[in-house]
């Protein structure tokens, strides 16, 4: 059950039970001795004795539209282009004849565009590419097929905003820096820059998806051995008394929990993209991802577990190959450390449905019906039934059978 279901069946009982007890109607004088009282025990009542209310008893933001909580999301990314254009009825189609049963939909990506025409006046005008003409239209036609709707927004990769904002950025003489694949990334150290990306998600909660889903949540890779070329500032982290690496990993659980907290309102649940690796170790330094902070943070969490993005590892020498093998090794791992939590996110990772020619001078292997289920299998027989598939293109293999 979804945040959002389970607050509204709060609401909903909370109504009911002030029919089933109403007041008791009073006369004049009776009503007289009553309202003394109150006053009285006004005057007495305190500013500390005020109790607020739990969350859950908090009115929420309603967008109109219902969605239900999967038995268990298996869903499959959706981009911009392909959500607005034709193929989203091949992709709405692929979903409602399968076991899958939901879309993560770009809204804001990789670059720093954001995939729909915001209103006029909007900070994100700038870097609308509105592929998807009608965002709202569109979730009408998702709750109508019961496909469960999840707004991807990409966090602290943003060549747009870096270019435009460079003291928001990472710079190197003066200009931008950029990685090796000409990609800027906007800093975590600034609490502009997580405004800037949660007032998005806002704005996704009240189009009506049910989940926002943050990826990027990190620095760029490698970026201890860039950290004493790079210009950057670190904003209130500058004054505490901790090495970079902690700064780091205390600035991107600060967003995630920041995050979570601001969007509280709307009902939505919240998840994060997080690379498997980190599930592994500690921490990861470099990047400033926690896996167990993070989690602690979040309703869901989606751990990227490609085989083709694994070295060797588990001792298995080529991860790529050995799909089974690899997705079944990585999930006794993240359960234990999920198991040692005390509010455990949702695991939902995201698997491989696509061809890593990168990694071979020969024949690639191929990802087919077979390396699919595979992937599922090995989650199902590690109590993990979540996932969610990842091409680029969008083009997913046919007549797998998702529930394994």
């Amino acid at each position: 059950m979804g945040k959002k279901q389970l607050l509204m069946m709060i609401f909903t009982g909370v109504l009911l039970l002030g029919a089933a007890f109403p007041l008791h109607s009073v006369n004049a004088e009776e009503g007289a001795e009553v309202k003394g009282a109150a006053l009285l025990a006004k005057k007495q009542l305190s500013v500390k004795e005020l109790q607020v209310p739990s969350p859950a008893a908090r009115f929420t933001y309603n967008s109109g539209l219902n969605f239900e909580y999967p038995d268990a999301v298996r869903g499959i990314y959706v981009t911009g282009p392909s959500a607005g254009g034709a193929k989203m009825k091949e992709l709405t189609d692929l979903v409602e004849q399968t076991e899958l049963n939901a879309m993560v939909i770009d809204i804001k990506e990789d670059h720093g565009n954001i995939t729909f025409e915001p209103e006029e006046g909007s900070p994100y005008a700038e870097v609308a590419e509105p592929f998807i003409d009608d965002p709202r239209k569109m979730l009408e036609e998702l709750e109508a097929k019961g496909i469960y709707p999840i707004a991807r927004v990409v966090v602290f990769k943003d060549s747009l905003l870096a270019e435009k904002r460079p003291d928001l950025s990472f710079t190197q003489n003066g200009q931008v820096w950029k990685n090796g694949k000409g990609e800027s990334f906007v800093n975590p150290f600034m609490e502009e820059v997580w405004e800037y990306n949660v007032e998005l998600a806002k704005t996704a909660a009240e189009m009506g998806f049910e989940e926002i889903q943050y990826d990027y949540v990190r620095f760029p890779e490698g970026f201890d051995s860039r950290d004493d070329i790079l210009e950057y500032g670190q904003g209130k982290y500058g004054d505490m008394e901790m090495d970079n690496v902690q700064k780091r990993v205390q600035a991107v659980t600060d967003f995630v929990e920041f995050a979570r907290n601001e969007l509280e309102y709307y009902g939505v649940d919240v998840s994060v993209d997080i690379f498997g690796y980190a599930a592994t170790i500690t921490e990861a330094p470099n990047i400033g991802q926690n896996f167990s902070k993070i989690s602690s943070n979040v309703d869901v969490i989606s751990a990227m577990i490609y085989p083709s993005h694994w070295g060797p590892y588990f001792g298995i020498s080529k991860p790529d190959t050995e799909p089974y093998n690899l997705i079944n090794e990585y999930a006794k791992v993240e359960t234990e450390v999920l198991n040692q939590l005390e509010d455990q996110p949702t695991s939902r990772p995201w698997l491989q449905d696509f061809e890593a020619p990168w990694l071979y001078s020969g024949a690639t292997k191929q990802y087919g019906k077979a390396e699919v289920e595979a992937q599922i299998k090995a989650l199902n027989e590690n109590g993990i039934n979540e996932f969610l598939l990842w091409n680029a293109g969008n083009n997913y293999t046919r007549n797998v059978d998702y529930t394994p």
